[in-house]
């Protein structure tokens, strides 16, 4: 009997073992104490958010984090784009209840929330072309106050990239993990 128990006993830690630390694909299982995450190792393949982060860099995924958190601005995320087949690595520059407009200036058009220019990591506005200004414009004209659970995410470079500037408003369901640098 005690030999049962004691079979009970290592088969159960065990399985809590590996449950706990993600025994697979270097995946990390932490769980708090409501809201369990996993994070994942992630080589970027892209140049949107260079020189901030490089294509060939490798950085950690949260991925479920946000089902416990706040989306916050100048997150930098992974988005699910339907027409993409790969996550895409992107910064959150507008949250619900954000203020947003379009501003010309001399040779494009500057992207502003709450009245304020929108940077990026290296502190430069974004200057859009006209036609990424018109796909904006749509939903500034729909919604002058960011809805909430959508977003404005932008790569790093100030003429746009494969990001809101050509998809729109992104919703929070499709932002699937918090990124943070590896070092």
């Amino acid at each position: 009997m005690k030999k049962i128990i004691l079979s009970f006993f290592l088969i159960t830690t065990l399985l809590f073992i590996f449950y706990y630390f993600g025994c697979k694909e270097n995946n990390k299982i932490i769980e708090t104490e409501t809201c369990p995450v996993v994070i994942k190792e992630v080589l970027i393949n892209g140049t949107s958010m260079e020189p901030f982060i490089k294509s060939g860099d490798t950085v950690s995924a949260i991925y479920d984090y946000y089902d416990c958190n706040d989306i916050l601005r100048d997150d930098v995320v992974l988005y699910d784009y339907a027409g993409n087949k790969s996550l895409l690595i992107k910064s959150v520059k507008a949250i619900p209840g954000d203020r947003w407009e379009l501003k010309e200036v001399n040779n494009g058009y500057e992207i502003v929330v709450n009245n304020e220019s929108v940077l990026n990591f290296e502190k430069e506005p974004y200057l859009i072309s006209s036609n990424s200004a018109k796909m904006i414009e749509l939903y500034i004209n729909d919604y002058p106050i960011i809805p909430n659970d959508t977003y404005l995410l932008l790569g790093n470079k100030i003429g746009g990239t494969l990001d809101s500037t050509k998809f729109g408003l992104v919703g929070k369901n499709d932002i699937k993990a918090k990124v943070q640098i590896v070092d």
